[in-house]
């Protein structure tokens, strides 16, 4: 499976202690070269600046030939989407909402943190609750109250065994 991602899925995932969810789910994941970046910016966590300066044998950084000029977005996240035409990935991983709307716009197949944690869940890799009350912890941007509605509903679908 060909993944792409942009950084906020990552910053999230590595701030919460569940980036290693992302191999297990879909083997290699290649951010382009300006996600790189991002992840090692001076703003950034010092875990994120760590996962980086470091990262993982299944993480790939490949820049698209062309980055789209897409209205609204940074460039980080064009050059995902970019990244993500260029190579017909199977899945891009994109956290905002514009976006998630441009990418759905070019027919990219997407998912954010909250997929990524719920299909980990769903493959009994992490805690869902438990999950969410960290990202709870960080500065996501997510309605507390949304990440409650979508545990209720995962357990709605994912009933625990007696």
């Amino acid at each position: 499976m060909l993944v792409i991602a942009d950084s906020s899925p990552l910053i999230a995932l590595v701030n919460i202690g569940q980036i290693n969810v992302l191999p297990t789910l879909f083997g290699d994941v290649t951010i382009p070269r300006l996600v790189a970046d991002e992840l090692a910016g001076a703003r950034r966590p010092q875990l994120v600046r760590d996962f980086i300066a470091s990262p993982p044998v299944w993480l790939y950084v490949r820049s698209p030939s062309v980055i789209e000029s897409i209205p609204l977005l940074q460039p980080a996240e064009s050059a995902a989407i970019s990244l993500a035409r260029e190579l017909s990935a199977d899945l891009l991983l994109i956290d905002e909402i514009q976006g998630r709307k441009a990418a759905a716009a070019r027919n990219l197949k997407i998912t954010g943190t909250i997929g990524i944690l719920e299909l980990a869940a769903s493959a009994k890799l992490i805690d869902l609750q438990e999950a969410f009350d960290r990202l709870k912890q960080t500065d996501f941007w997510i309605s507390h109250k949304l990440l409650d509605q979508r545990l209720a509903m995962f357990r709605g679908k994912n009933p625990p065994k007696s």
